[in-house]
């Protein structure tokens, strides 16, 4: 029996004043399976990124988490997304001005209970604990990724949004990033992240092709082998 959906889009429409971002769009998200989103240039894959993370609703369709119809009042969204979410960015998203152990515990701080332990231990998982009272500046690209995932996972959410988090990094070093995602979702989290690169779908276990705005095909990826590494230092 199929677990129930994390997150489900029904007939989701984003209309924006020139432009239809998503025309259509009917997917459901399953607890613990690592989706990627494919397609081209303006094919709408952020838009839906940002959807099923509930940064933006639908303009007409439904869309919901845990079977419950996700609010349209933005403050309410956000105590899901910092209930639900963690993010995970391109560029990193980092603050410069915060070391790296106050950047992972930034988002358990707005929350109103800052983990530092928890954060240290997530930064032993992530190898990046001897990193912790580094500024950001002085730490390399999968470092600073890294830093970003144990950000992400500091509220312990349900459900990791990726935007192209190998985008910055070199092939080696974002083989390194897919893989300790891939290992979050084995442990039961649930990931979608968007990229370009077809080399990624080894991590997948879902495919999602869109092309203008609408859904062209989801595909179930049949991961053959499932060698695990511990991730290196990069």
């Amino acid at each position: 029996m199929a677990p129930d959906p994390l997150i489900s889009l029904e007939g989701a429409c984003k209309d924006y004043k020139f432009v239809k971002a998503l025309c259509d769009v009917t997917l459901e998200v399953y607890p613990g399976e690592f989706l990627i989103i494919m397609g081209p240039s303006g094919s709408g894959k952020s838009t839906l990124l940002h959807m099923i993370g509930l940064l933006d609703i639908p303009t007409h369709g439904s869309l919901k988490i845990e079977g419950r119809r996700v609010p349209r009042d933005e403050d309410k969204r956000a105590d899901l997304r910092l209930k639900f979410m963690g993010y995970v960015f391109q560029d990193f998203g980092l603050m410069s001005s915060l070391n790296v152990l106050d950047n992972i515990i930034l988002p358990s701080s707005l929350a109103g209970r800052p983990q530092r332990e928890r954060a240290k231990d997530i930064a032993r998982q992530l190898g990046i604990e001897h990193r912790l009272h580094h500024q950001i500046t002085e730490i390399s690209g999968g470092e600073k990724q890294r830093v970003a995932i144990a950000r992400a996972l500091i509220n312990n959410p349900k459900l990791i949004m990726a935007d192209e988090p190998t985008g910055n990094l070199d092939s080696k070093t974002g083989h390194k990033v897919l893989t300790i995602l891939r290992e979050l979702a084995d442990q039961g989290k649930t990931v979608v992240t968007v990229t370009h690169n077809p080399e990624h779908l080894v991590f997948a276990d879902r495919v999602v092709y869109l092309r203008d705005g609408q859904i062209q095909q989801v595909r179930q990826i049949k991961r053959v082998a499932k060698a695990r590494k511990a991730p290196g230092k990069a």
